[in-house]
């Protein structure tokens, strides 16, 4: 009986301590991001290979992701795709545009208000956010 009355103390000594981080967690979001912040740079190489998209259509929407969340552009253009496709060593497709096209349509990329670099220019909507940030599952 012993043991387990140990092991009942230690786990209520356990779950008290996480109640308290979780608690310091909820307080102190800014020093999360501060130690997030001081990691390496995420390669356009490492994250594709994290969000795993099948096709050239989904590569184009996760190269726009990245563009925007990693590397704080504004909006892109066609050649900075095309840039982030070889940067990625990855084949380039035909017809680029025809891609952002496909995600216009599928509501995951619109749009900028102005040109970038005097050529038309996207952004990933709040639609291609998510579906980057949750996966590709069932999304073709």
């Amino acid at each position: 009986m012993e043991n387990k009355t140990t092991i009942e103390e230690r786990m209520d000594a356990l779950e008290i301590r996480v109640s308290e981080l979780e608690s310091l967690l909820n307080k102190n979001p800014i020093n999360i991001g501060d130690k997030l912040s001081n990691t390496k740079k995420l390669s356009i190489t490492e994250f594709l290979g994290m969000k795993m998209p099948s096709g050239d259509v989904q590569k184009t929407l996760v190269i726009a992701y990245y563009l925007e969340q990693h590397e704080n552009a504004g909006s892109f253009n066609v050649d900075d795709i095309k840039s982030h496709f070889r940067l990625a060593r990855q084949p380039l497709p035909q017809n680029v545009n025809d891609k952002i096209n496909i995600n216009i349509k599928k509501g995951y990329i619109m749009d900028a208000e102005e040109k970038k670099d005097s050529k038309k220019a996207w952004i990933v909507t709040n639609s291609g956010l998510k579906i980057v940030e949750v996966g590709f599952k069932n999304k073709k």
